[in-house]
């Protein structure tokens, strides 16, 4: 978080917002608009007609301390796995009406990014640490004897999750996105920086770390390809950022040989026919744009999805003064030469706020064969599910939130909301997991699609 927070100071800084930090067929006719619910009481719910609130996992010990934050979400099967910045938490939702803690293993370091393929898990730890074990305690930052980077564990046995080692890498690692194989597994690591002066993240960022893991040894994980990918990027007149600063999340999309990154002033859609040299095929900026944050490409591979996250996760930007237009998601239309056309925005209309944190956050697509739809977290701004079928004039056609949070919590709301084998599952940052159900003929097909695992940030094709 304090790397990331730094880039954020630099590129609020530059759009003139306070840098806080970082976390940090028909539709029915009352799903089609997103009409502010004003005067919601503290943790009072509020949601569409088509969203039905079938059930939440709070938090409990050892994850029930004021900073014990809820965050990214992976699912493989019958179990959703829930980062924190305690460690992660395995939830059984094979009856997703009765969900069920199997285990939490307490592992601090940062958010927590999370991924499961087979049998193995990925945290991304971007808090300096004095070792490289879940026992390990707080580093000093840009130190050679502090550490960062992922951890993997073995988790064959749910109830009983395993250390199994853990990777540095450069500027440690924000987020992650994994290359499933059935030999190899490779992990794209986003990190930002450089930090002068520093031993662990030194000018300049240019590189991206490519961790290679062997599916029967994953203890002989490593660093295998450090690619200047970050450095292929032009630098255009009036750019926010002149030195490469790395990305704040990377997507990657095997079967389309593509990856886009969302970087620190721009985005960047890569090739990756080869996983480990990836090429820059495009990079697109938006004068609209602070952080760079995500990018979700839809089925077809013929859009891309980036948000910005203004504020950094703990500003309220879904408010008038923000605008539309910022704070938002960009659709771009991808032309089959791989090239980017920026065709519209999305923003929540629902106003919240000047105490609520609210701004685009981590989502993931509804399979409905035709349709690009996506269902989004936006922190106090809750849960949203919305169609850009038409690049230009996405609208939202459900949504699922809370009103402000109790006194003495300043940060809260969803931070990740993806669709899973018929439901929507939300990972509050104070209140646990949500599972949320959408019944709209728009979506209802998508119920019929079942994936063996997600991982938001390793698309699959539905």
């Amino acid at each position: 978080m304090r790397r990331i927070f730094g880039a954020l100071v630099v590129a609020l800084l530059l759009v003139g917002c306070s840098p806080d930090g970082d976390t940090p067929p028909k539709a029915s006719p009352q799903a089609a608009t997103s009409a502010p619910a004003p005067g919601l009481a503290v943790d009072a719910i509020d949601h569409s007609d088509n969203i039905r609130v079938v059930a939440n996992v709070p938090f409990e010990a050892p994850f029930d301390g004021d900073q014990d934050w809820g965050t990214d979400l992976a699912f493989q099967g019958d179990y959703a796995f829930v980062g924190n910045y305690a460690g992660f938490t395995i939830v059984d939702i094979s009856d997703p009406e009765k969900p069920s803690v199997v285990s939490r293993t307490v592992c601090e370091g940062g958010q927590n990014d999370i991924s499961v393929t087979g049998d193995l898990l990925f945290l991304s730890v971007d808090f300096p640490r004095d070792g490289e074990s879940c026992a390990a305690g707080p580093g000093e930052e840009g130190t050679a004897q502090s550490w960062e980077g992922v951890r993997i564990f073995d988790v064959s046995d749910k109830a009983r999750p395993k250390y199994v080692t853990s990777i540095r890498t450069e500027c440690g690692s924000h987020t992650h996105a994994v290359l499933p194989g059935e030999k190899t597994v490779y992990v794209y690591v986003a990190s930002s920086g450089p930090i002068p002066d520093s031993e662990t993240c030194p000018p300049p960022h240019a590189a991206m770390d490519i961790i290679e893991v062997p599916v029967d040894a994953p203890e002989k994980a490593r660093v295998a390809a450090m690619p200047p990918v970050f450095g292929q990027r032009p630098i255009e007149e009036g750019a926010k950022f002149i030195d490469p600063r790395g990305c704040h999340d990377v997507t990657v999309y095997p079967a389309r040989k593509l990856a886009a990154g969302a970087c620190f002033g721009d985005g960047v859609l890569m090739d990756i026919s080869n996983p480990l040299v990836p090429r820059v095929v495009q990079v697109v900026q938006d004068p609209n744009f602070a952080v760079w944050h995500s990018a979700t490409f839809n089925n077809d591979g013929t859009k891309l999805v980036f948000s910005d996250e203004l504020g950094g996760g703990t500003s309220a930007t879904c408010n008038r003064a923000a605008g539309k237009q910022k704070g938002a998601n960009a659709i771009y239309d991808l032309t089959p030469e791989n090239t980017l056309q920026r065709r519209g925005y999305f923003k929540i209309s629902r106003e919240q706020t000047s105490k609520e944190n609210c701004v685009a956050h981590n989502g993931s697509l509804i399979p409905v064969k035709g349709k690009d739809i996506m269902v989004q977290a936006w922190y106090q701004g809750g849960v949203s599910v919305w169609d850009f079928t038409d690049s230009a004039n996405a609208r939202e056609i459900a949504y699922f939130e809370r009103g402000p949070l109790r006194p003495g919590l300043d940060l809260g709301g969803s931070w990740s909301a993806y669709y899973y084998n018929g439901f929507i599952y939300s990972s509050d940052i104070t209140k646990g997991l949500d599972i949320l159900e959408i019944n709209d003929p728009l979506t209802d097909p998508a119920k019929s699609v079942k994936m063996p695992e997600l991982n938001v940030q390793s698309q699959r094709s539905y």
